[in-house]
């Protein structure tokens, strides 16, 4: 592996500096280690395909454009704080790595470990990536934590720390981080002063006290009544992957948004339908009694600004939120499909993989729109299946613990897949047809799975593509190329969504850890076929040029 070549030549550096060999030869050899490592990490960064994020500038009013590089500034502090969450003093980290490539490849994952390569280190002296990242001390064990008294130490808003005496006490964000998140919230409330729409407005000044309280459910039920804004900010503590212990603390992120309301005008008749296709889950029918909410939206979106949680390692292209299930009962959830990143990963990464590892035949069933119905689908299929257990285990996220993230992506990706294909027999999404949507989708899980299995979204790909494979859904032709059955893949698709449908509504926690941790992983056939898209130099994901600079503000 690439990583453990670069800790090997680490590691030969540091026994040639404690005296082996003459001087001359030494430093010869410390040459060699030297510029082997930074050919091998600018190689790193280069896997990244730069893209700028832009938009129609034209379609926004002048009070828009001023909002701009306030909700820009307020997404650079959750960047400082995420830092602070996943490592912890960002500056001198980056300022003890000499090399510009390492320096590179680190604030592209915001610290020292790989995230799409199994959180593998990358920069000498470091070791594997804390399962807590920096939410809880390093020494802590997972009995201490059980036997710590504190009504508040399972709130997703809440630091672990020990106090003098060394015993473990609880400490808010917004008390962790008082300065960077009394800024924010004063930003937040300077860009509310000028938001032309009621909705927007009234959101932004309830996201400003949530920062300041830890309580985001005022603002998460504001956020879901917007409907006519054009600006949006998706910021805070928003996402649990980051936590890996115990998958309890959210990372602050931020992403600054503008609509398509070109697009989200074709998109809006699909919400209607979701009670319906909710009965039609091929499932048993005491895992689909749930109504989802009736106030779901759909949109589309142009991404201006990503920071945090949600531009470290693979960039997301879709948001669904809110989490809170109390919301999603009550009002749903929104699904906003960021389109100008989809289609940069659409032609930068999909299209090239399809070119290599998709047999000739099927790579005209490879089409943007179906790429992005199956991406547009994934999200809502967050808000549909089981938010209960029918166990009385309570909510599917206690049920399942730090399994839940692994599983709850795992049945937004095949559940999004069956939604698109019922809409497609439908009448209701034209311009693609079934076959054109298992073909993206088996391209779009290669893409992913590439991430390796190291977080929530690369256990749930590697489980259903795994899945998929014991299924027949796909055979591996000779010259290496992946060929979809299409019955095979409906029928799997049926029998993985009634499999996950059914873990998560009987919560059943010792099989949902059992499953995953022999079915999560890449097995030995997809490794070959990684391995040729690594010669084909296919970008793993993307960075961005972003900001006020590129936006011409």
């Amino acid at each position: 592996m690439l990583k453990n070549t670069i800790l090997f030549l680490a590691s030969v550096a540091l026994v040639i500096t404690l005296g082996a060999g003459c001087k001359s030869k030494k430093a010869k050899n410390n040459q060699t280690s030297d510029s082997t490592q930074v050919s091998e990490m600018q190689a790193k960064v280069n896997e990244y395909a730069v893209v700028k994020l832009t938009t129609d500038m034209s379609k926004l009013t002048e009070k828009e454009k001023q909002m701009l590089p306030i909700l820009i500034e307020v997404a650079q502090l959750m960047d400082d704080i995420f830092w602070e969450q996943t490592l912890g003093n960002k500056q001198a980290f980056l300022d003890s790595i000499t090399d510009p490539a390492t320096r590179q490849f680190a604030e592209i994952n915001y610290g020292p470990w790989d995230r799409l390569d199994g959180n593998l280190p990358f920069v000498p002296g470091f070791g594997a990536k804390p399962k807590g990242a920096n939410f809880y001390p390093k020494d802590m064990t997972k009995e201490e934590f059980d036997a710590f008294k504190d009504k508040n130490k399972t709130s997703q808003y809440t630091l672990i720390r020990r106090d003098e005496a060394g015993k473990l006490r609880c400490e808010w964000y917004h008390e962790a981080y008082k300065n960077k998140i009394q800024k924010a919230a004063e930003l937040l409330k300077k860009a509310a002063e000028l938001a032309e729409d009621a909705g927007l407005k009234k959101y932004l000044i309830l996201r400003a006290e949530a920062l300041l309280t830890d309580d985001y459910f005022k603002s998460d039920m504001a956020w879901m009544d917007m409907k006519t804004n054009t600006l949006d900010i998706v910021t805070g503590p928003i996402e649990n992957y980051e936590d890996a212990l115990f998958g309890i603390k959210a990372a602050e992120e931020s992403s600054v948004l503008v609509k398509d309301k070109e697009w989200s005008k074709r998109l809006e008749k699909y919400i209607a339908m979701l009670p319906a296709l909710q009965k039609e889950l091929p499932c048993d029918p005491k895992y689909k009694k749930e109504v989802p909410g009736s106030s779901s939206d759909l949109n589309a979106y142009d991404i201006l600004y990503y920071s945090g949680n949600s531009n470290c390692g693979g960039k997301t292209i879709a948001i669904n939120l809110p989490n809170d299930e109390k919301v999603q009962l009550a009002k749903g959830s929104r699904r906003l499909q960021l389109k100008n990143a989809m289609q940069a990963k659409f032609e930068k990464i999909l299209v090239p993989i399809s070119n290599v590892l998709i047999e000739p035949e099927q790579r005209k069933n490879i089409k943007f729109d179906a790429f992005f119905s199956n991406v547009m689908f994934h999200e809502v299929a967050h808000g549909i299946g089981i938010k209960n257990t029918i166990t009385g285990k309570g909510t599917v996220r206690d049920a399942l613990k730090e399994q839940y993230s692994g599983w709850e992506e795992a049945k937004a990706d095949i559940l999004g897949l069956y939604l698109v294909t019922k809409l497609v027999e439908k009448g209701e999404i034209k311009g693609i047809t079934t076959e054109d949507a298992f073909v993206t989708y088996m391209a779009g899980l290669i893409r992913s799975v590439r991430f390796g299995a190291a977080e929530a979204h690369g256990k749930a790909n590697m489980m259903c593509f795994n899945f998929f494979e014991d299924k027949g859904a796909f055979s591996r032709n000779a010259d290496g190329t992946f060929k979809v059955d299409f019955a095979k893949t409906r029928q799997a698709m049926n029998e993985w969504s009634a499999f996950i449908l059914k873990i998560e509504g009987d919560g059943d926690y010792a099989n949902a850890v059992k499953y995953l941790g022999e079915n999560g992983v890449v097995r030995p056939e997809l490794k070959t076929g990684i391995e040729k898209l690594k010669s084909a130099n296919i970008p793993k994901d993307i960075v961005f040029d972003q900001g006020t600079k590129i936006l011409g503000l």
